[in-house]
């Protein structure tokens, strides 16, 4: 796993129904999924399991604890003053086939 899927991290999501969207790891779960959300409140994300390949990291980090609700979440979010970047969905080009 990258070093750079840790908790707390914000990434934005490249495939499925949230792609462009960004969401914050609240947990690892092994070497292929973590737990992300985004808050779904703020982001549209809801908090799920997520394969490390359909994320995309971004340079923000949130101090948040492992397995932090989506009030702490928020919280820190709005500490780390990120709530126009969570906002804004990025257009995310579709993968050739």
């Amino acid at each position: 796993m990258s070093p750079a899927l840790e908790v707390g991290r914000v990434c934005v999501k490249t495939r499925g129904r949230e792609a462009g969207r960004k969401c914050v790891i609240v947990d690892v779960i092994d070497d292929n999924f973590v737990l992300v959300t985004g808050p779904k409140q703020v982001t549209g994300v809801k908090r799920r399991r997520c394969n490390i390949k359909h994320l995309e990291p971004t340079t923000h980090k949130l101090d948040i604890k492992p397995g932090a609700s989506d009030e702490d979440v928020v919280k820190a979010i709005e500490e780390a003053q990120l709530m126009d970047f969570f906002k804004q969905p990025i257009k995310v080009a579709p993968k050739p086939v």
